[in-house]
C-alpha cells in the first residue's frame, strides 16, 4: 500500500479534491472544446459541415457529447453506488483518455472521418459522464458537512467555468492545429488517470445489489430518445424552418417520454431500483434539482445566444475576420468565468455555515437581473457594460451552483450519494441539451418570418440578381446561424457556387464579403431572436429562484454519519 493511500481523512479529503476537480474540469472543458474549432476540425478532414447533407454531422459533433453525457450519468452513478464509486472514477479517467488519444489519431478523411471523430467522442462522453457522476459523491464521502458545500463548490465551478474555457481553449488550438484540440486531453487523461488509481480509495458506503435492467434501459432509452429529437427538431423539415412537423421528431418525443413513464412505473416494483423514486420526496432534493434544470436551460440558451450575437455580428461590426471571431468570442466571454471562479468557493464555503437557500435564491435572482440588462443592450452594445453583465452572470451562477450541489448532495442517505450525483448532473446535461434545441428553434422561428425580405433586398441592392437573390433567401435560417456560429462569412457561404462574385463590380463585391454587411443587415431580425431567448431564460431563472426559495432549511451540521 502506497503513502499515498495512506494518507490521513484530514489529507485525504484534499487529495480527492483536486484529482475529482481536475476530472470534471477535462469532461467540461471537452463538452465544448469543439464548438469552437469545428471549422478547423472539419477543414483537417475535408468535409463542409455546412453542406445539406452534413448538417447531421456538424450536430452530433456538438450535441453527442452532451446527449450522452446527459443519459449515462444517472446509471454510472448507481453503478458507482453498488461497485465502488472510486472504482467507477478511475476507470472513467481510463476510458476518457483512451478516446482523447483515439480523436487526436483519426485516420480518415469525408465523412468517415466525420464518423470517426463522432463515435469516439461518444466513447469520451461514457468516459466523462463516469467522472461527473461520481466525483460529487466521492466529496461527499471524503468531506465533513461543516466543509462539504466549498469542497463541491470548488468541484462545481470548476465544471461549470470549463465550459466557457473549453470555448476559449478551442479558440486558441485550433489556431495551432485541429488535432491539438483532442492532444490537449490526452496528457491530463493518462496522468489523470494514474493519480486517481494511486490516490483514492473507497471511504463511503457501498450498497451491492442487482443491477436494474429494466429501469437502466428504459431511462436511458427514454431520455436519450427525446433528447435527439429535440436535437433534430433544429433541422428544417418539409418546407419548414424547423423540424417541429417531422414525424420522426414527434414519434421520437413520445416515444421517450412513454419510456419514461414505463421507468418510472418499474422502479416502484424492483427490489434494487436504479434510482428510488423515494428521493424526490426529499424538499431539498427536488427542489434543488428542479432549480438546477431551469437554471441549466437558462445557462445553455445564454451560452449560445451569445457565441452568435459576438460571432455573427458584434465582432463583425468592429473589424474582427470572420475565421478570427470563434476565438476573440472565448475571450470577450470571459467575464462569465471569472464570475464563476470569483463566487463559487467563497459562496459554497458560506453556505456551510448559513446553508444554501439564501446564496443559491439570491444568486438566481442576480442572474435574472443579468438577463434583463442583456434584454435592454442595443446590438451593438459597448462592452464595459456588456461584461459587466456577463460578471453579474457568473456570480450569480456561482453563487447558486456551489450552494446548491452540497444542499442535494447532503439531503440524501450516504448510500444513495452515487445515483443523486448522477441525478443531478443529469438535469444538468440535459437542461444543456434542452436550451439548445428549444432556443435554437426560438432564434430560427424569429427569423423565418423577417429573414428572407431583408435578405433579398440587401442582395439585390448590391446587384445581386432576383433570382439568385431570391434562392439565397429561401434557404434554412439554420445554415445561416451555423455559419455565424462556426466563423464563415455568411453571405460566401449563401453564394458559394452561384458564381455571382465573379460578376458583380468589385465594390460590391468587397461590401458582401465585407465585415459589416451582414451583421447590418440581420441586426434587427437577430435582435428580435435575442429578446425572445433572454426573455424566455429570465422567466425560467426566476422559476428557478423561486423552485429554490421552497427547498426549505437546511443544517449541514445534522447529517448522520461524519469523517474529520
Amino acid at each position: 500500500m502506497t503513502a499515498t493511500v495512506e494518507a490521513t481523512p484530514e489529507r485525504y479529503k484534499w487529495i480527492a479534491l483536486s484529482n475529482t476537480t481536475l476530472g470534471v474540469l477535462i469532461a467540461s472543458v471537452d463538452g465544448s472544446i469543439v464548438i469552437i474549432s469545428m471549422p478547423a476540425i472539419f477543414r483537417g478532414i475535408g468535409l463542409d459541415p455546412l453542406a445539406p447533407g452534413n448538417i447531421g454531422y456538424l450536430l452530433w459533433m456538438i450535441l453527442g457529447y452532451l446527449l450522452v453525457s446527459a443519459v449515462l450519468v444517472v446509471a454510472l452513478g448507481r453503478l458507482g453506488d453498488m461497485f465502488g464509486r472510486v472504482r467507477m472514477y478511475n476507470a472513467g479517467f481510463a476510458v476518457f483518455a483512451v478516446a482523447s488519444l483515439a480523436l487526436s489519431l483519426d485516420p480518415m478523411t469525408g465523412s468517415g472521418g466525420a464518423l470517426w471523430l463522432i463515435g469516439w467522442r461518444v466513447v469520451q462522453a461514457f468516459g466523462g459522464a463516469t467522472l461527473t457522476g461520481n466525483s460529487a459523491a466521492i466529496l461527499t464521502d471524503a468531506f465533513p458537512a461543516r466543509q462539504r458545500g466549498m469542497a463541491l463548490g470548488v468541484n462545481q465551478i470548476t465544471a461549470l467555468a470549463g465550459q466557457f474555457l473549453g470555448l476559449l481553449a478551442g479558440g486558441l488550438l485550433a489556431t495551432i492545429d485541429w488535432r491539438a484540440v483532442f492532444w490537449v486531453s490526452v496528457p491530463i487523461g493518462v496522468v489523470g488517470t494514474i493519480w486517481s488509481y494511486r490516490s483514492l480509495r473507497e471511504v463511503g458506503e457501498r450498497r451491492p445489489a442487482r443491477i436494474d435492467w429494466v429501469g437502466t434501459l428504459a431511462f436511458t432509452t427514454g431520455t436519450g430518445v427525446v433528447l435527439a429529437a429535440i436535437t433534430y427538431g433544429i433541422q428544417p423539415y418539409g418546407g419548414h424552418a424547423t423540424g417541429w412537423t417531422n414525424p420522426v421528431v414527434l414519434g421520437g418525443l413520445a416515444g421517450g417520454v412513454l419510456l419514461l413513464v414505463a421507468f418510472c412505473v418499474a422502479e416502484t416494483r424492483v427490489a434494487h431500483p436504479m434510482f428510488r423514486l423515494g428521493l424526490f420526496r426529499i424538499r431539498a432534493f427536488a427542489a434543488g434539482n428542479l432549480a438546477a434544470l431551469l437554471t441549466a436551460v437558462a445557462r445553455g440558451g445564454m451560452q449560445f445566444m451569445l457565441i452568435i450575437w459576438l460571432q455573427g455580428i458584434w465582432l463583425p461590426l468592429h473589424g474582427y475576420d470572420y475565421e478570427r471571431t470563434p476565438l476573440w468570442a472565448g475571450v470577450y466571454l470571459l467575464p462569465l468565468t471569472a464570475g464563476f471562479l470569483i463566487a463559487g468557493p467563497v459562496s459554497g464555503f458560506l453556505s456551510d455555515r448559513f446553508g444554501a437557500r439564501l446564496f443559491a435564491t439570491g444568486g438566481l435572482t442576480l442572474v435574472a437581473l443579468a438577463f434583463l440588462g442583456l434584454l435592454a443592450l442595443p446590438v451593438d452594445f459597448s462592452y464595459p457594460e456588456f461584461a459587466l453583465l456577463l460578471l453579474l452572470s457568473g456570480i450569480g451562477q456561482g453563487m447558486f451552483s456551489a450552494p446548491n450541489t452540497s444542499a442535494i448532495m447532503g439531503s440524501v442517505p450516504p448510500s444513495e450519494r452515487g445515483v443523486a450525483s448522477g441525478m443531478r448532473s443529469t438535469f444538468q446535461n440535459s437542461g444543456t441539451s434542452l436550451s439548445i434545441g428549444v432556443f435554437f428553434s426560438l432564434m430560427v422561428a424569429g427569423l423565418a418570418g423577417s429573414l428572407p425580405r431583408t435578405l433579398t433586398d440587401g442582395l439585390t441592392a448590391q446587384g445581386v440578381p432576383a433570382a439568385t437573390a431570391a434562392h439565397v433567401a429561401s434557404l434554412p435560417p439554420v445554415s445561416t446561424l451555423f455559419a455565424a456560429f462556426l466563423g464563415n462569412n455568411p453571405i460566401q457561404h449563401l453564394l458559394a457556387g452561384s458564381g455571382v462574385l465573379d460578376t458583380l463590380p468589385a465594390h460590391n463585391v468587397a461590401v458582401l464579403t465585407g465585415t459589416t454587411f451582414f451583421p447590418g443587415l440581420v441586426s434587427e431580425p437577430v435582435h428580435t431572436g435575442l429578446i425572445t431567448v433572454f426573455g424566455a431564460a429570465a422567466v425560467l431563472t426566476v422559476l428557478a429562484a423561486v423552485a429554490s426559495a421552497l427547498r426549505g432549511r437546511h443544517h449541514p451540521e445534522a447529517a448522520p454519519t461524519e469523517r474529520n
